[in-house]
């Protein structure tokens, strides 16, 4: 049976994701594991650790053993998770129908993410934004806990 893991550490472990950074949970321990891009890929190409600094040493051989081994469940990505989408439904969400319209025209083209702490800063809602976008990601990790059977328990 898998061990029982906290929501809050899988879902903080995907907020830290980024382009670099890959998160994994070893469904036999429950461990949660990061991994850069290049470590990941170091371990791949089957690389000569010894050139590498002693704290990247370590984690090309945790990224290796990842690869070796079927315990290993990658966690939702940064495109998984996808950032855009759940700003968007936060500005549909907004009841006010004028302050909706503006950030929907914020978030639109180059930039769009810039915009939108800018403007949830000016309209004074950003702490209903990291909120909603917090709900989000615990909602996710729900569901990618519950594909995957890994038992979850609730300590927020």
């Amino acid at each position: 049976m898998a061990p029982v893991v906290k929501l809050r550490d899988v879902v903080d472990e995907m907020d830290t994701l980024n382009d670099e950074l890959r998160a994994y949970l070893n469904k036999q321990t429950g461990e949660l594991i990061t991994v850069s891009s290049e470590e990941l890929q170091a371990a791949e190409a089957g690389d000569d650790i010894e050139s590498y600094p002693d704290w990247q040493k370590e984690a090309i051989q945790k990224a290796q053993e990842i690869l070796d081994s079927d315990a290993y469940l990658p966690l939702p990505s940064k495109f998984d998770i996808h950032e855009y989408s759940i700003m968007e439904r936060f500005c549909y969400e907004i009841e006010d129908a004028e302050l909706s319209n503006e950030l929907l025209f914020q978030i639109q083209g180059s930039g769009a993410f810039r915009r939108f702490k800018h403007a949830i800063d000016r309209y004074n809602i950003a702490n209903d934004w990291y909120r909603y976008r917090q709900q989000a990601l615990e909602q996710i990790a729900i569901d990618w806990l519950a594909a995957n059977v890994i038992p979850y328990e609730r300590m927020f």
